[in-house]
């Protein structure tokens, strides 16, 4: 799954899948363009990609900034030259809640980060897969939205990562003749600090009691992916070896979302 003479780009790369990804296609001889909303973060995965001799820039925005965005791609293609690959992991679960208790700030803020990053990081970097011959774009999507719609609450996050997967799939169709590739990632309980940055509120007054098999995660008996398992797999896909593959989801949960789908 050799990347040399690539450029890839990967947002919400400060952490988690998208730092763990940006390492691994660095590994692979692309240079990367690591972004995040949060300097200091992004700075150190571009650091710790430089001192293993891995090329890499970083790149400070918010996505769902369009100025910013546009900035962030045009600072990447001038520094690299060319753009391959995008992925465009960037997420929040934000504040999952009942939906009358969900204020349209905390909705607006899910959307605005969730879909329309997602929608201005392919906004901004299409035109620069299309002048590159082709490319490989890859989606964050989630089990949630997609397979699981029992986590109570999470109607803004489910909501978004279903919208998503349509985009993929839509997507996939309109860049095909131009020999771009797009592809959703779909991870279940991945071990990575975004569940910390979950606000959950009343979220019990309406649940629905659902009873799992022992152990969350069959495949592993209970235990939590890893970044790295997700990252091998973003590799594959932005890779050669997934030449003929486009507007295809692949769940990544060791068999979590079956139990409740």
């Amino acid at each position: 799954m050799d990347l040399t003479g690539k450029v890839a780009l990967v947002t919400g790369a400060g952490s988690g899948i998208g730092k763990a990804s940006a390492i691994r296609f660095a590994q692979s001889g692309a240079s990367v363009g690591v972004l995040s909303h949060t300097a200091d973060e992004i700075a150190k995965t571009a650091d710790e990609i430089r001192a293993a001799g891995g090329k890499a820039i970083p790149l400070t925005a918010d996505v769902g900034d369009d100025a910013a965005m546009r900035q962030a791609v045009e600072r990447l293609v001038e520094e690299f030259g060319r753009l391959d690959i995008v992925f465009a992991n960037a997420g929040i679960n934000g504040v999952w809640a009942p939906i009358d208790d969900l204020t349209p700030d905390e909705w607006d803020r899910t959307i605005n980060t969730n879909l329309r990053g997602t929608y201005l990081t392919l906004h901004h970097a299409v035109p620069h897969l299309k002048k590159a011959g082709g490319g490989s774009v890859i989606v964050t999507a989630s089990i949630n939205g997609t397979r699981v719609f029992s986590n109570t609450g999470a109607t803004a996050y489910s909501c978004t990562k279903a919208a998503q997967l349509a985009m993929v799939k839509m997507l996939a169709l309109e860049l095909a003749p131009s020999r771009i590739r797009v592809n959703a990632i779909c991870p279940g309980i991945i071990d990575t600090d975004i569940p910390d940055n979950t606000r959950m509120r009343n979220i019990e007054s309406v649940k629905t009691p659902i009873e799992y098999p022992q152990g969350k995660v069959p495949l592993t008996g209970g235990k939590s992916g890893d970044s790295f398992d997700v990252a091998e797999l973003a590799l594959f896909l932005a890779s050669d070896r997934a030449k003929h593959i486009t507007g295809t989801p692949v769940w990544i949960d060791g068999a979590e979302s079956l139990m409740v789908g």
